[in-house]
């Protein structure tokens, strides 16, 4: 009558690695080839695009737009990209719009990570349009998003989980990082940090793969020497550090700042009486304007980042930069034009780091601080402040200088912003737009706390199981009776040999339907599911839901139809009660004998 071992329903054991991963593998580094590729076709646009609006010549150099001679007119141009990516916004795909990570996240956590397949192209293009008019905006963003498009739409064309095409999305996104700015390592972190909101073998393997590709693409195109290149610095010492950590808080602090700035100003664009085709257009003309008078301010802007870290620029030079920089970038963005964040951030970091070790360094004048690591510093923490991500911004500032001596002062400085940002803001510049859609964020990535305790810790082993020559009237007399042991919600049905044949709920049993003459055994259909002991609730309980049960029979391994305990809802909630009084209940608990 028991089922055979075969037909028990058991538990799918977790493995952390198996031969999918190396299938999503082989993907996952085509698809950073393919990014490395896309980063190099844009940067190449974005250079024609300006050559041609700023300078009228046909060549894709990428250049800055801030040594152009158009005086005046310098204010259309930001004003016609606006209106371009405006229009392809409306009539081509309202994705486009905005900075690419947020809207990256939006589909990872909302649509399963799929992406419509013609943003692998509006993308790229209407960003190009955009930074190469003099959109004050980082290259890096729209290669992200490409990227991710990119993944997801290889993820659709195959036969994946939903899990799955999150990893290759993460993948082309991570990859467009690393891409651009060489930084493979960082590029997995902000994958893990953004997108992924896990740190597992499975996701990680395919996305550190396709960050090596996308990386190795950019070095056979433009070598391996770091993107930001600066003076060997030396080790710090303990009165600069101090320095370097109120530097990093007064940074986070900004980094707030910024961010609510950003979505104030978007906010007064929402309430504009006209459509939101045309605001990419009216902040084009911000851009314009705030370009004719600090021309640094147009464009990607990388530069600035070089001359913020060679210490070279005055005092007043990094001032007119962050406050025109942001205010340019600020609004542009708000607009709802395409472009990133990412550079734009790093240097009004970079900026506001460097004037503040100025002023630092001169009330301070025997502390050792360097103006250049000041500036390295003011770059990484506003990034971190901003978007809370910790450790891509502190690999990120030594993978694209390759400065060691930086990192300690790096991870101070970060980490105070990142603790001031935490206080003073529940949001980051990433995650307001998406929560503002109804969309809850995860912000910790912590261990499955079921997964970590197993079925023999919390299942109840004192069994009531009933006889499957058992009929339902001698059954219905003793729930009738109230006796302790005929109170719960399901039993294990056995044989004469206390073998397993099934389980049955309470419901089935009361169910009128069914005459009081019939035997137990003959209402347990189907096969059994059942869970060892050694098994974790995590697995346990994914078989409850997958099987659409309340309770699960402990059998052992070495006789699967033995029922030794019963595993239910219930107790899967005491062990979460047990999680919570762990990080709630705050005690000494020293014993000093």
């Amino acid at each position: 009558m028991g089922p055979v071992l075969e037909s028990l329903v058991t538990p799918q054991r977790s493995t952390a690695v198996d031969s999918r991963v190396v299938f999503l593998t082989v993907i996952a580094v085509a698809i950073g080839v393919a990014a490395g590729l896309v980063a190099q076709i844009l940067l190449r646009l974005i250079g024609l695009i300006t050559n041609l609006a700023f300078y009228g010549r046909l060549t894709t150099q990428f250049v800055s737009p801030a040594a152009n001679h158009l005086g005046l007119f310098v204010i259309i141009v930001p004003a016609a990209g606006g209106l371009i990516v405006g229009l392809m916004a409306r009539y081509g795909s309202e994705a486009i719009r905005g900075h690419g990570i947020p809207e990256v996240m939006e589909q990872v956590l909302r649509n399963q990570s799929r992406i419509r397949p013609r943003i692998t192209f509006l993308k790229p293009v209407s960003a190009a349009i955009a930074i190469g008019t003099g959109g004050p905006f980082g290259a890096e963003g729209p290669i992200i998003a490409t990227g991710a498009a990119l993944g997801s739409l290889i993820g659709q064309l195959l036969k994946t989980t939903a899990d799955e095409r999150k990893i290759l999305l993460s993948a082309g996104a991570a990859a467009g990082m690393a891409a651009t700015f060489g930084s493979p390592v960082s590029g997995v972190l902000i994958a893990v940090e953004l997108l992924l909101f896990e740190f597992r073998p499975r996701s990680l393997i395919p996305v550190t793969f396709a960050c090596v590709a996308a990386t190795a693409v950019r070095v056979t195109f433009v070598g391996s020497s770091p993107i930001f290149e600066m003076p060997t610095l030396g080790p710090p010492n303990q009165t600069a550090l101090v320095l370097y950590i109120l530097l990093g808080a007064i940074v986070g602090v900004a980094s707030v700042g910024v961010t609510r700035a950003v979505y104030l100003i978007e906010d007064a664009f929402a309430a504009l009486p006209i459509h939101w085709m045309w605001w990419p257009a009216l902040g084009g003309i911000v851009v314009g304007v705030v370009g004719y008078w600090i021309p640094q301010t147009l464009g990607v802007g990388y530069d600035n980042i070089r001359f913020e870290l060679s210490g070279t620029l005055t005092e007043q030079a990094l001032v007119l930069l962050c406050v025109f920089k942001f205010l340019s970038w600020s609004v542009s963005l708000a607009s709802g034009t395409s472009g990133g964040t990412l550079a734009p951030l790093f240097i009004m970091g970079g900026a506001l780091g460097a004037a503040l070790g100025g002023e630092l360094s001169a009330l301070f004048p025997h502390a050792g601080l360097d103006v250049r690591v000041a500036a390295l510093i003011g770059m990484a923490a506003m990034f971190a402040g901003a978007s809370r991500a910790l450790l891509a911004s502190i690999v990120f500032a030594f993978e694209t200088t390759l400065q060691p001596f930086a990192l300690l002062p790096l991870a101070a400085g970060c980490t105070a912003a990142y603790l001031v940002s935490s206080l003073l803001m529940k949001e980051t510049i990433m995650t307001e737009k998406i929560t503002r859609r109804g969309i809850a964020v995860p912000a910790d990535y912590a261990a499955d706390f079921l997964s970590q305790i197993l079925v023999r810790d919390v299942a109840t082993y004192k069994v009531v199981s009933l006889e499957a020559g058992l009929t339902l009237g001698e059954v219905r007399s003793r729930i009738a009776q109230g006796l302790q042991e005929s109170n719960h919600h399901g039993y294990p049905v056995v044989d004469k040999e206390r073998g397993l044949v099934g389980l049955v709920s309470q419901r089935a049993l009361l169910d009128a339907s069914e005459p009081a003459t019939k035997r137990i055994g003959d209402i347990v259909s189907g096969p059994c599911a059942v869970v060892f002991e050694d098994n974790s609730l995590r697995e346990a309980s994914d078989l409850m839901v997958r099987e659409g049960l309340g309770r699960l029979p402990v059998v052992k391994r070495e006789n699967p139809r033995e029922v030794v305990a019963i595993l239910s809802g219930s107790d899967i909630r005491s062990a979460n009660r047990q999680r919570l009084d762990e990080a709630h209940q705050a005690e000494q608990t020293i014993r000093w004998r």
